[in-house]
Protein backbone atom coordinates (compact mmCIF):
# COMPACT_ATOMS: atom_id res chain seq x y z
CA UNK A 1 0.00 0.00 0.00
CA UNK A 2 2.88 2.28 0.63
CA UNK A 3 4.26 2.40 -2.93
CA UNK A 4 0.62 3.61 -3.75
CA UNK A 5 0.53 6.36 -2.06
CA UNK A 6 3.79 7.66 -1.12
CA UNK A 7 6.50 9.28 -2.87
CA UNK A 8 9.40 6.83 -3.37
CA UNK A 9 11.50 8.68 -1.26
CA UNK A 10 9.01 9.41 1.61
CA UNK A 11 8.95 5.82 2.27
CA UNK A 12 11.94 6.07 4.23
CA UNK A 13 11.47 9.86 5.60
CA UNK A 14 10.24 8.54 9.38
CA UNK A 15 7.51 5.98 9.10
CA UNK A 16 9.15 4.04 11.80
CA UNK A 17 8.01 6.96 14.07
CA UNK A 18 4.31 5.61 14.24
CA UNK A 19 2.68 2.58 14.91
CA UNK A 20 1.19 1.87 11.80
CA UNK A 21 0.73 2.47 8.13
CA UNK A 22 -2.39 4.00 8.60
CA UNK A 23 -0.94 6.57 11.15
CA UNK A 24 1.69 7.21 8.65
CA UNK A 25 -0.63 8.04 5.91
CA UNK A 26 -2.93 10.45 7.91
CA UNK A 27 0.06 11.47 9.12
CA UNK A 28 1.13 12.11 5.25
CA UNK A 29 -2.28 13.18 4.20
CA UNK A 30 -2.25 15.66 6.90
CA UNK A 31 0.54 17.48 5.70
CA UNK A 32 0.34 17.35 1.72
CA UNK A 33 -3.14 19.25 2.30
CA UNK A 34 -1.42 22.28 4.28
CA UNK A 35 0.69 22.48 1.67
CA UNK A 36 -2.45 22.04 -0.62
CA UNK A 37 -3.77 25.12 1.34
CA UNK A 38 -1.15 27.44 1.09
CA UNK A 39 -0.53 26.98 -2.68
CA UNK A 40 -4.21 28.21 -2.76
CA UNK A 41 -3.68 31.06 -0.29
CA UNK A 42 -0.69 32.05 -2.74
CA UNK A 43 -2.84 32.35 -5.56
CA UNK A 44 -5.10 34.65 -4.01
CA UNK A 45 -2.45 36.74 -2.26
CA UNK A 46 0.77 36.64 -4.26
CA UNK A 47 2.59 39.16 -1.30
CA UNK A 48 1.94 36.28 1.59
CA UNK A 49 4.84 35.48 3.57
CA UNK A 50 4.34 31.62 4.86
CA UNK A 51 5.63 30.57 8.32
CA UNK A 52 5.08 27.24 8.96
CA UNK A 53 2.24 24.36 8.35
CA UNK A 54 2.30 21.24 10.13
CA UNK A 55 -0.04 18.13 10.50
CA UNK A 56 -1.57 18.27 14.31
CA UNK A 57 -3.80 15.89 16.29
CA UNK A 58 -7.06 16.49 14.01
CA UNK A 59 -5.59 18.18 10.97
CA UNK A 60 -3.31 20.71 10.09
CA UNK A 61 -2.68 24.61 9.96
CA UNK A 62 -0.19 27.12 8.28
CA UNK A 63 1.03 30.06 9.56
CA UNK A 64 0.65 33.20 7.19
CA UNK A 65 1.98 37.08 6.92
CA UNK A 66 -1.12 38.11 4.69
CA UNK A 67 -2.09 41.75 3.47
CA UNK A 68 -5.25 41.87 5.13
CA UNK A 69 -7.28 39.79 7.77
CA UNK A 70 -9.08 36.74 6.60
CA UNK A 71 -12.82 36.32 6.93
CA UNK A 72 -15.16 33.27 6.93
CA UNK A 73 -15.68 34.19 3.31
CA UNK A 74 -11.63 34.05 1.92
CA UNK A 75 -11.95 30.44 3.57
CA UNK A 76 -14.26 29.35 0.50
CA UNK A 77 -12.64 30.69 -1.66
CA UNK A 78 -9.25 29.29 -0.56
CA UNK A 79 -11.31 25.64 -0.32
CA UNK A 80 -12.61 26.20 -4.40
CA UNK A 81 -8.81 26.69 -5.06
CA UNK A 82 -7.69 23.48 -3.34
CA UNK A 83 -10.60 21.59 -4.79
CA UNK A 84 -8.94 22.77 -8.00
CA UNK A 85 -5.42 21.55 -7.13
CA UNK A 86 -6.65 18.33 -5.85
CA UNK A 87 -8.99 18.16 -9.35
CA UNK A 88 -5.36 18.73 -11.02
CA UNK A 89 -3.51 15.66 -9.51
CA UNK A 90 -0.26 17.78 -9.45
CA UNK A 91 2.72 15.39 -7.93
CA UNK A 92 4.74 16.35 -4.92
CA UNK A 93 8.17 16.89 -6.12
CA UNK A 94 11.03 16.82 -3.92
CA UNK A 95 14.25 17.90 -4.22
CA UNK A 96 17.55 18.16 -2.02
CA UNK A 97 19.31 21.98 -2.11
CA UNK A 98 22.09 23.60 -1.18
CA UNK A 99 21.11 25.89 1.40
CA UNK A 100 23.04 28.81 -0.59
CA UNK A 101 20.43 27.50 -3.65
CA UNK A 102 17.49 27.57 -0.94
CA UNK A 103 18.44 30.66 0.25
CA UNK A 104 18.53 32.60 -2.56
CA UNK A 105 15.11 31.37 -3.84
CA UNK A 106 13.09 31.98 -0.99
CA UNK A 107 15.16 35.56 -0.92
CA UNK A 108 14.34 36.82 -4.42
CA UNK A 109 10.18 35.81 -3.05
CA UNK A 110 11.07 37.94 0.08
CA UNK A 111 10.11 34.48 2.07
CA UNK A 112 11.81 36.00 5.24
CA UNK A 113 10.28 33.24 7.44
CA UNK A 114 11.72 30.67 5.04
CA UNK A 115 15.00 32.03 5.31
CA UNK A 116 15.01 32.33 8.98
CA UNK A 117 14.18 28.69 8.95
CA UNK A 118 16.90 27.78 6.48
CA UNK A 119 19.63 29.91 8.68
CA UNK A 120 18.48 27.91 11.62
CA UNK A 121 18.01 24.07 9.84
CA UNK A 122 21.51 22.35 10.49
CA UNK A 123 24.05 20.81 7.46
CA UNK A 124 24.41 22.51 4.19
CA UNK A 125 21.26 21.51 2.59
CA UNK A 126 17.64 21.58 2.61
CA UNK A 127 14.38 19.65 0.87
CA UNK A 128 11.82 21.33 -0.38
CA UNK A 129 8.22 19.92 -1.98
CA UNK A 130 6.68 21.60 -5.23
CA UNK A 131 3.39 21.24 -6.24
CA UNK A 132 2.27 22.88 -9.56
CA UNK A 133 3.54 26.74 -9.51
CA UNK A 134 4.29 26.06 -5.27
CA UNK A 135 7.11 25.39 -4.10
CA UNK A 136 7.70 24.89 -0.18
CA UNK A 137 10.69 24.52 2.01
CA UNK A 138 9.94 20.82 3.72
CA UNK A 139 11.51 18.11 4.83
CA UNK A 140 8.29 15.37 4.65
CA UNK A 141 6.80 13.02 4.37
CA UNK A 142 3.82 13.73 1.83
CA UNK A 143 1.69 11.23 -0.39
CA UNK A 144 2.29 10.94 -3.88
CA UNK A 145 -0.37 13.13 -5.58
CA UNK A 146 -2.57 16.16 -4.43
CA UNK A 147 -5.74 14.02 -6.33
CA UNK A 148 -4.95 11.93 -2.94
CA UNK A 149 -6.39 14.87 -0.37
CA UNK A 150 -9.87 15.16 -1.40
CA UNK A 151 -11.93 14.67 1.50
CA UNK A 152 -10.63 17.95 3.76
CA UNK A 153 -12.34 20.68 5.02
CA UNK A 154 -11.11 24.34 5.96
CA UNK A 155 -12.22 24.60 10.12
CA UNK A 156 -10.86 28.25 11.41
CA UNK A 157 -8.56 31.32 11.68
CA UNK A 158 -6.79 32.51 14.43
CA UNK A 159 -3.90 34.57 15.35
CA UNK A 160 -0.47 33.06 16.00
CA UNK A 161 3.03 35.12 17.04
CA UNK A 162 5.97 33.46 14.99
CA UNK A 163 7.55 31.04 16.53
CA UNK A 164 4.80 31.84 19.97
CA UNK A 165 6.80 34.38 20.62
CA UNK A 166 4.90 37.68 21.70
CA UNK A 167 8.19 39.50 20.76
CA UNK A 168 7.95 38.26 17.23
CA UNK A 169 5.11 39.54 14.54
CA UNK A 170 1.37 38.35 14.43
CA UNK A 171 0.85 35.68 11.60
CA UNK A 172 -2.56 34.59 10.45
CA UNK A 173 -3.25 30.81 11.52
CA UNK A 174 -6.01 28.96 8.91
CA UNK A 175 -6.86 25.49 10.16
CA UNK A 176 -7.98 22.77 8.57
CA UNK A 177 -8.82 18.90 8.54
CA UNK A 178 -8.34 16.25 6.28
CA UNK A 179 -9.33 12.57 6.26
CA UNK A 180 -9.26 9.15 4.47
CA UNK A 181 -12.52 8.44 3.37
CA UNK A 182 -15.59 11.13 2.95
CA UNK A 183 -17.39 9.13 6.13
CA UNK A 184 -14.61 9.92 7.82
CA UNK A 185 -14.54 13.27 7.00
CA UNK A 186 -18.48 13.75 7.62
CA UNK A 187 -18.15 12.07 10.90
CA UNK A 188 -15.46 14.49 12.54
CA UNK A 189 -17.09 17.46 11.56
CA UNK A 190 -20.20 15.85 13.15
CA UNK A 191 -18.61 15.26 15.89
CA UNK A 192 -16.76 18.71 15.87
CA UNK A 193 -20.60 20.48 16.06
CA UNK A 194 -21.46 18.03 18.75
CA UNK A 195 -18.41 18.71 20.76
CA UNK A 196 -19.73 22.44 20.70
CA UNK A 197 -23.18 21.42 22.17
CA UNK A 198 -22.03 19.46 24.84
CA UNK A 199 -19.27 22.31 26.03
CA UNK A 200 -18.71 21.25 29.51
CA UNK A 201 -18.66 25.27 30.18
CA UNK A 202 -21.79 25.51 28.20
CA UNK A 203 -23.64 23.03 29.71
CA UNK A 204 -22.15 24.17 33.61
CA UNK A 205 -24.22 26.78 33.58
CA UNK A 206 -27.27 25.55 31.71
CA UNK A 207 -27.16 22.73 34.27
CA UNK A 208 -26.62 24.75 37.22
CA UNK A 209 -23.44 22.73 38.17
CA UNK A 210 -20.20 25.70 38.84
CA UNK A 211 -19.61 28.91 37.96
CA UNK A 212 -16.69 30.91 36.82
CA UNK A 213 -15.79 34.43 38.30
CA UNK A 214 -13.23 36.76 37.45
CA UNK A 215 -12.38 37.74 40.84
CA UNK A 216 -10.80 34.03 41.45
CA UNK A 217 -9.65 33.34 37.98
CA UNK A 218 -8.73 29.96 37.16
CA UNK A 219 -10.80 28.40 40.67
CA UNK A 220 -14.40 26.76 40.31
CA UNK A 221 -17.35 27.69 42.07
CA UNK A 222 -19.06 24.10 42.49
CA UNK A 223 -22.70 25.02 43.03
CA UNK A 224 -25.24 23.14 45.00
CA UNK A 225 -25.51 20.14 41.83
CA UNK A 226 -22.41 20.31 40.53
CA UNK A 227 -20.85 19.34 44.40
CA UNK A 228 -23.06 16.57 44.51
CA UNK A 229 -21.49 15.02 41.10
CA UNK A 230 -18.07 16.37 42.77
CA UNK A 231 -18.95 14.71 46.12
CA UNK A 232 -20.04 11.66 44.58
CA UNK A 233 -17.08 10.85 42.42
CA UNK A 234 -15.06 11.47 45.60
CA UNK A 235 -17.27 9.02 47.77
CA UNK A 236 -16.99 6.50 44.98
CA UNK A 237 -13.44 6.43 44.91
CA UNK A 238 -12.83 6.32 48.66
CA UNK A 239 -14.90 3.49 48.75
CA UNK A 240 -13.27 1.69 45.97
CA UNK A 241 -9.61 2.31 47.14
CA UNK A 242 -10.68 1.37 50.62
CA UNK A 243 -11.51 -2.18 50.08
CA UNK A 244 -7.98 -2.24 48.00
CA UNK A 245 -5.87 -1.89 50.84
CA UNK A 246 -5.44 1.96 50.77
CA UNK A 247 -5.24 4.45 53.59
CA UNK A 248 -6.69 8.19 52.96
CA UNK A 249 -4.00 10.64 54.68
CA UNK A 250 -4.68 14.44 54.75
CA UNK A 251 -1.55 16.84 54.38
CA UNK A 252 -1.21 20.80 54.64
CA UNK A 253 -2.25 22.93 51.49
CA UNK A 254 0.91 25.46 52.63
CA UNK A 255 4.44 24.00 53.55
CA UNK A 256 8.37 25.90 53.92
CA UNK A 257 10.14 26.18 51.17
CA UNK A 258 12.84 23.49 52.82
CA UNK A 259 10.02 20.89 51.60
CA UNK A 260 9.82 21.88 47.85
CA UNK A 261 13.85 22.42 47.74
CA UNK A 262 14.11 19.07 48.99
CA UNK A 263 11.83 17.19 46.75
CA UNK A 264 13.55 19.50 44.07
CA UNK A 265 10.37 21.39 43.23
CA UNK A 266 11.93 24.32 44.13
CA UNK A 267 14.40 24.40 41.89
CA UNK A 268 12.51 22.89 38.73
CA UNK A 269 9.07 24.06 39.20
CA UNK A 270 9.17 26.96 41.30
CA UNK A 271 7.57 29.39 38.73
CA UNK A 272 4.59 27.28 38.99
CA UNK A 273 3.63 27.74 42.58
CA UNK A 274 1.93 29.84 44.34
CA UNK A 275 4.72 31.29 46.86
CA UNK A 276 3.84 33.15 50.59
CA UNK A 277 6.90 34.73 51.94
CA UNK A 278 6.76 34.79 56.19
CA UNK A 279 7.23 38.46 56.48
CA UNK A 280 8.68 38.18 60.15
CA UNK A 281 11.08 35.57 59.14
CA UNK A 282 12.59 37.81 56.05
CA UNK A 283 12.31 40.64 58.57
CA UNK A 284 14.78 38.85 60.89
CA UNK A 285 17.05 37.41 57.53
CA UNK A 286 16.18 34.24 58.33
CA UNK A 287 17.10 31.52 55.77
CA UNK A 288 13.88 29.28 54.09
CA UNK A 289 11.58 32.31 54.73
CA UNK A 290 9.18 31.55 52.50
CA UNK A 291 6.01 29.15 51.87
CA UNK A 292 4.10 27.70 48.76
CA UNK A 293 0.73 25.89 48.40
CA UNK A 294 1.35 22.47 46.97
CA UNK A 295 1.41 21.89 43.47
CA UNK A 296 1.54 18.37 44.06
CA UNK A 297 1.03 15.99 47.11
CA UNK A 298 3.99 13.44 46.69
CA UNK A 299 6.48 15.84 48.97
CA UNK A 300 4.35 15.61 52.00
CA UNK A 301 3.72 11.99 51.40
CA UNK A 302 7.51 11.41 51.39
CA UNK A 303 7.30 12.91 55.07
CA UNK A 304 4.63 10.95 56.45
CA UNK A 305 6.45 8.23 55.21
CA UNK A 306 9.15 9.00 57.17
CA UNK A 307 7.69 9.94 59.76
CA UNK A 308 8.61 6.39 62.01
CA UNK A 309 10.84 3.50 61.27
CA UNK A 310 9.27 1.56 59.01
CA UNK A 311 9.09 -2.54 58.18
CA UNK A 312 8.94 -4.70 54.94
CA UNK A 313 5.82 -6.16 56.06
CA UNK A 314 4.22 -2.58 56.52
CA UNK A 315 4.57 -2.52 52.12
CA UNK A 316 2.95 -1.78 50.24
CA UNK A 317 2.15 0.93 51.73
CA UNK A 318 -0.63 2.66 49.89
CA UNK A 319 -1.40 6.55 51.05
CA UNK A 320 -4.22 8.22 48.90
CA UNK A 321 -5.33 11.81 49.34
CA UNK A 322 -7.94 14.08 47.68
CA UNK A 323 -6.54 17.63 49.02
CA UNK A 324 -6.70 20.31 47.19
CA UNK A 325 -3.96 21.66 44.98
CA UNK A 326 -2.58 24.68 43.37
CA UNK A 327 -0.40 25.63 40.29
CA UNK A 328 -0.22 28.88 38.80
CA UNK A 329 -1.09 28.84 35.82
CA UNK A 330 -0.53 31.68 33.53
CA UNK A 331 -3.60 33.27 32.72
CA UNK A 332 -3.92 33.03 29.44
CA UNK A 333 -4.10 29.00 29.28
CA UNK A 334 -6.77 29.36 32.00
CA UNK A 335 -10.18 27.13 30.19
CA UNK A 336 -13.10 26.06 31.70
CA UNK A 337 -12.37 23.16 34.14
CA UNK A 338 -9.95 21.44 32.07
CA UNK A 339 -7.10 24.23 32.78
CA UNK A 340 -7.23 25.83 36.03
CA UNK A 341 -5.19 26.94 39.11
CA UNK A 342 -7.00 25.35 41.80
CA UNK A 343 -7.73 21.80 41.67
CA UNK A 344 -7.83 18.46 43.34
CA UNK A 345 -6.49 14.80 42.56
CA UNK A 346 -7.44 11.51 43.75
CA UNK A 347 -4.11 10.86 44.03
CA UNK A 348 -2.32 7.66 45.78
CA UNK A 349 1.75 7.20 46.31
CA UNK A 350 1.96 3.52 47.03
CA UNK A 351 5.76 2.75 48.78
CA UNK A 352 6.87 -0.73 47.91
CA UNK A 353 10.06 -2.81 47.67
CA UNK A 354 11.50 -3.60 43.95
CA UNK A 355 10.77 -7.06 44.26
CA UNK A 356 6.28 -5.57 44.53
CA UNK A 357 6.37 -3.44 41.51
CA UNK A 358 5.24 -6.28 39.37
CA UNK A 359 2.46 -7.36 41.34
CA UNK A 360 1.45 -3.54 42.44
CA UNK A 361 0.99 -2.40 39.24
CA UNK A 362 -0.81 -5.29 37.75
CA UNK A 363 -3.74 -4.68 40.73
CA UNK A 364 -3.34 -0.58 39.32
CA UNK A 365 -4.26 -1.69 35.60
CA UNK A 366 -6.70 -3.63 37.16
CA UNK A 367 -8.34 -1.06 39.24
CA UNK A 368 -7.52 1.25 36.03
CA UNK A 369 -10.12 -0.65 34.09
CA UNK A 370 -12.53 -1.43 36.66
CA UNK A 371 -12.83 2.35 37.10
CA UNK A 372 -12.95 3.58 33.09
CA UNK A 373 -15.38 0.34 31.95
CA UNK A 374 -17.90 2.17 34.60
CA UNK A 375 -18.32 5.39 32.67
CA UNK A 376 -18.26 3.69 28.81
CA UNK A 377 -14.83 4.52 28.12
CA UNK A 378 -12.83 2.59 25.94
CA UNK A 379 -9.06 3.43 26.69
CA UNK A 380 -5.22 2.37 26.14
CA UNK A 381 -2.14 2.93 27.82
CA UNK A 382 1.06 4.59 26.46
CA UNK A 383 4.49 2.89 28.76
CA UNK A 384 7.38 5.99 28.60
CA UNK A 385 10.91 4.86 28.76
CA UNK A 386 13.80 6.09 29.97
CA UNK A 387 15.35 9.56 28.03
CA UNK A 388 19.64 8.53 27.69
CA UNK A 389 20.24 12.39 28.46
CA UNK A 390 18.17 13.20 31.25
CA UNK A 391 17.62 10.33 33.80
CA UNK A 392 18.51 9.60 37.30
CA UNK A 393 19.54 6.51 39.02
CA UNK A 394 21.21 3.08 37.85
CA UNK A 395 20.38 1.99 34.29
CA UNK A 396 20.04 -1.71 35.56
CA UNK A 397 16.83 -0.59 37.92
CA UNK A 398 15.54 1.25 35.33
CA UNK A 399 15.71 -1.43 33.06
CA UNK A 400 13.93 -4.02 34.99
CA UNK A 401 11.29 -1.61 36.48
CA UNK A 402 10.37 -0.83 32.21
CA UNK A 403 10.42 -4.39 31.47
CA UNK A 404 8.10 -4.76 34.39
CA UNK A 405 5.92 -2.49 33.61
CA UNK A 406 5.97 -3.57 30.04
CA UNK A 407 5.44 -7.66 30.85
CA UNK A 408 2.34 -6.47 33.11
CA UNK A 409 0.66 -4.66 30.69
CA UNK A 410 0.58 -7.53 28.35
CA UNK A 411 -0.30 -9.95 30.90
CA UNK A 412 -3.72 -8.13 31.36
CA UNK A 413 -3.56 -8.05 27.56
CA UNK A 414 -4.16 -4.50 27.28
CA UNK A 415 -3.40 -2.03 24.59
CA UNK A 416 -0.40 0.30 24.74
CA UNK A 417 1.95 2.04 22.48
CA UNK A 418 5.71 2.82 23.50
CA UNK A 419 6.86 6.39 24.08
CA UNK A 420 10.55 5.93 24.07
CA UNK A 421 12.58 8.66 26.03
CA UNK A 422 9.18 10.12 27.42
CA UNK A 423 9.61 8.93 31.11
CA UNK A 424 9.97 11.80 34.12
CA UNK A 425 13.45 11.69 34.77
CA UNK A 426 12.79 9.57 38.09
CA UNK A 427 11.23 6.81 36.45
CA UNK A 428 9.20 5.09 33.57
CA UNK A 429 5.52 5.53 33.79
CA UNK A 430 2.49 3.73 32.27
CA UNK A 431 0.31 6.67 31.09
CA UNK A 432 -4.18 6.23 30.74
CA UNK A 433 -5.49 7.33 27.49
CA UNK A 434 -9.02 7.44 27.64
CA UNK A 435 -11.89 7.87 24.45
CA UNK A 436 -15.07 9.78 25.14
CA UNK A 437 -18.41 9.08 23.15
CA UNK A 438 -17.16 11.71 20.59
CA UNK A 439 -14.36 9.48 20.20
CA UNK A 440 -11.22 12.43 21.41
CA UNK A 441 -8.79 10.86 24.01
CA UNK A 442 -7.70 12.62 26.90
CA UNK A 443 -4.73 11.86 28.97
CA UNK A 444 -6.51 11.04 32.74
CA UNK A 445 -4.64 9.42 35.28
CA UNK A 446 -0.69 8.25 35.17
CA UNK A 447 1.36 5.22 36.95
CA UNK A 448 4.36 6.03 38.09
CA UNK A 449 7.18 4.79 39.21
CA UNK A 450 9.82 6.82 41.55
CA UNK A 451 13.44 5.93 42.70
CA UNK A 452 14.28 9.17 43.26
CA UNK A 453 12.16 11.29 45.78
CA UNK A 454 12.95 8.28 48.64
CA UNK A 455 16.25 9.06 48.36
CA UNK A 456 15.95 13.01 48.47
CA UNK A 457 14.23 12.25 51.37
CA UNK A 458 16.19 9.80 53.26
CA UNK A 459 13.55 7.27 53.32
CA UNK A 460 14.00 3.28 54.15
CA UNK A 461 12.59 0.49 55.28
CA UNK A 462 13.94 -2.13 58.03
CA UNK A 463 14.43 -5.33 55.20
CA UNK A 464 13.81 -9.31 55.88
CA UNK A 465 17.65 -9.26 57.06
CA UNK A 466 16.97 -6.54 59.61
CA UNK A 467 19.33 -3.66 57.67
CA UNK A 468 18.22 -0.97 55.66
CA UNK A 469 16.96 -0.54 51.93
CA UNK A 470 15.53 2.38 49.87
CA UNK A 471 11.53 1.60 48.98
CA UNK A 472 10.50 2.74 45.62
CA UNK A 473 7.18 5.14 45.37
CA UNK A 474 4.45 4.54 42.87
CA UNK A 475 2.84 7.55 41.93
CA UNK A 476 -0.77 7.44 40.62
CA UNK A 477 -3.92 8.71 39.65
CA UNK A 478 -6.49 7.55 37.89
CA UNK A 479 -9.65 10.34 36.97
CA UNK A 480 -6.88 12.72 37.38
CA UNK A 481 -7.52 15.94 38.70
CA UNK A 482 -11.49 16.17 39.92
CA UNK A 483 -12.45 19.12 37.48
CA UNK A 484 -10.77 17.77 34.31
CA UNK A 485 -12.59 14.58 34.71
CA UNK A 486 -15.76 16.35 35.36
CA UNK A 487 -15.86 18.25 32.52
CA UNK A 488 -14.91 15.36 30.41
CA UNK A 489 -17.72 13.65 32.04
CA UNK A 490 -19.87 16.49 31.05
CA UNK A 491 -19.15 16.61 27.56
CA UNK A 492 -19.14 12.61 27.58
CA UNK A 493 -22.68 12.15 29.07
CA UNK A 494 -23.93 15.49 27.04
CA UNK A 495 -24.65 16.64 30.84
CA UNK A 496 -26.73 13.31 30.72
CA UNK A 497 -25.37 11.66 33.90
CA UNK A 498 -26.02 8.15 34.86
CA UNK A 499 -28.56 7.48 37.49
CA UNK A 500 -26.11 7.01 40.29
CA UNK A 501 -24.36 10.52 39.56
CA UNK A 502 -26.90 12.50 38.17
CA UNK A 503 -27.15 15.70 40.56
CA UNK A 504 -31.03 15.20 40.81
CA UNK A 505 -31.84 11.34 39.88
CA UNK A 506 -35.86 11.88 39.61
CA UNK A 507 -38.49 14.79 39.95
CA UNK A 508 -41.84 14.18 40.91
CA UNK A 509 -44.42 16.28 39.03
CA UNK A 510 -47.87 16.95 39.91
CA UNK A 511 -50.90 17.72 37.38
CA UNK A 512 -53.11 19.43 38.96
CA UNK A 513 -53.66 21.29 42.68
CA UNK A 514 -55.94 17.87 43.50
CA UNK A 515 -52.53 15.78 43.71
CA UNK A 516 -50.25 18.27 45.13
CA UNK A 517 -50.55 16.41 48.44
CA UNK A 518 -49.69 12.66 47.23
CA UNK A 519 -47.47 14.40 44.79
CA UNK A 520 -45.27 15.49 48.41
CA UNK A 521 -45.95 11.79 49.72
CA UNK A 522 -43.74 10.41 46.59
CA UNK A 523 -41.35 13.20 47.02
CA UNK A 524 -41.16 11.96 51.24
CA UNK A 525 -41.02 8.63 50.14
CA UNK A 526 -37.90 9.16 47.53
CA UNK A 527 -36.04 11.13 50.06
CA UNK A 528 -36.21 9.14 52.88
CA UNK A 529 -34.35 6.15 50.54
CA UNK A 530 -31.60 8.53 50.47
CA UNK A 531 -32.31 9.19 46.80
CA UNK A 532 -32.07 12.87 45.38
CA UNK A 533 -35.26 13.76 44.18
CA UNK A 534 -37.05 17.26 43.31
CA UNK A 535 -40.63 18.56 43.59
CA UNK A 536 -42.77 20.33 41.15
CA UNK A 537 -45.82 21.40 42.57
CA UNK A 538 -46.06 24.73 40.70
CA UNK A 539 -49.29 25.52 39.23
CA UNK A 540 -48.31 24.90 35.14
CA UNK A 541 -49.48 22.73 33.18
CA UNK A 542 -47.74 18.88 33.20
CA UNK A 543 -46.56 19.64 29.69
CA UNK A 544 -44.23 22.85 30.65
CA UNK A 545 -43.15 20.47 33.90
CA UNK A 546 -41.94 17.91 31.68
CA UNK A 547 -40.47 20.03 29.38
CA UNK A 548 -38.31 21.32 31.95
CA UNK A 549 -37.06 18.55 33.38
CA UNK A 550 -36.11 17.28 30.15
CA UNK A 551 -34.13 20.42 29.72
CA UNK A 552 -32.32 19.24 33.35
CA UNK A 553 -31.57 15.93 31.87
CA UNK A 554 -32.97 14.49 34.77
CA UNK A 555 -33.34 10.39 34.27
CA UNK A 556 -36.72 9.79 35.76
CA UNK A 557 -39.47 12.01 36.47
CA UNK A 558 -43.16 10.83 38.08
CA UNK A 559 -46.24 12.26 36.98
CA UNK A 560 -48.94 11.82 39.29
CA UNK A 561 -52.81 12.67 38.87
CA UNK A 562 -55.97 11.17 40.57
CA UNK A 563 -55.28 8.10 39.02
CA UNK A 564 -51.63 7.42 40.66
CA UNK A 565 -52.95 9.14 44.15
CA UNK A 566 -55.78 6.35 43.99
CA UNK A 567 -53.51 3.43 42.99
CA UNK A 568 -50.48 4.30 45.18
CA UNK A 569 -48.81 4.40 42.16
CA UNK A 570 -46.40 7.21 39.44
CA UNK A 571 -46.53 7.48 36.01
CA UNK A 572 -42.75 6.75 34.74
CA UNK A 573 -41.57 8.89 32.28
CA UNK A 574 -37.28 8.10 31.48
CA UNK A 575 -34.68 10.24 30.29
CA UNK A 576 -34.00 7.81 27.66
CA UNK A 577 -37.48 6.08 26.53
CA UNK A 578 -40.10 8.17 27.10
CA UNK A 579 -43.56 7.46 28.90
CA UNK A 580 -42.71 3.71 30.53
CA UNK A 581 -46.44 3.98 31.84
CA UNK A 582 -47.26 3.32 35.56
CA UNK A 583 -46.25 1.57 38.08
CA UNK A 584 -46.45 1.33 42.03
CA UNK A 585 -44.85 3.64 43.86
CA UNK A 586 -42.79 0.80 45.80
CA UNK A 587 -41.85 -0.98 42.72
CA UNK A 588 -40.26 2.25 41.31
CA UNK A 589 -38.73 2.97 44.54
CA UNK A 590 -36.64 -0.42 44.86
CA UNK A 591 -35.72 0.24 40.77
CA UNK A 592 -34.37 3.42 41.31
CA UNK A 593 -32.58 2.50 44.56
CA UNK A 594 -31.07 -0.33 42.44
CA UNK A 595 -30.16 1.87 39.42
CA UNK A 596 -28.54 4.35 42.18
CA UNK A 597 -26.27 1.44 44.18
CA UNK A 598 -23.43 1.41 42.12
CA UNK A 599 -19.93 0.40 43.31
CA UNK A 600 -16.89 0.39 40.58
Amino acid sequence: MAEEIFNDDDIALGVEDFDSEEEYKLHCLKHSTSHIMAAAVQQMFPAVKFGIGPPIKNGFYYDMDLPRPLTPEDLEEIERRMKQIVKDGYEFQRENWEKEKALEFFGAKDQSYKLELINGIPGESVSTYKIGDFTDLCAGPHVRRTSQCKHFKLTSIAGAYWRGSEKNPMLQRIYGTVWPTKEQLEEYLHNIEEAKKRDHRKLGKELELFMLHEWAPGATFWLPKGTLVYNTLQAKMRRLLVKNGYQEVKAPLLANEQLFKTSGHWQHYKEDMFVVPDEEAKQEEKENAEFALKPMNCPEAMLIFGAKKRSYRELPLRLAEQSVLHRNERAGALSGLTRVRQFAQDDAHIFVTENQIGDEVNRLLKLVSRVYKAFDMSFRFVLSTRNEEKFMGDVAVWNSAEAMLREVLEQNHLEYKVANGDAAFYGPKIDQMVQDSLKREHQLGTIQLDFQQPSNFSLTYMNEHNTESRPVVIHRAIYGSFERFIAILIEHYAGAFPVWLAPVQVKVLSISEKTKEYAEKVYQRLFDEDLRVELDIRDDKIGAKIRDAQLEKIPYMLVVGPKEAENNAVAVRSRSKGDEGAVALEEFVARLKSEADFEF
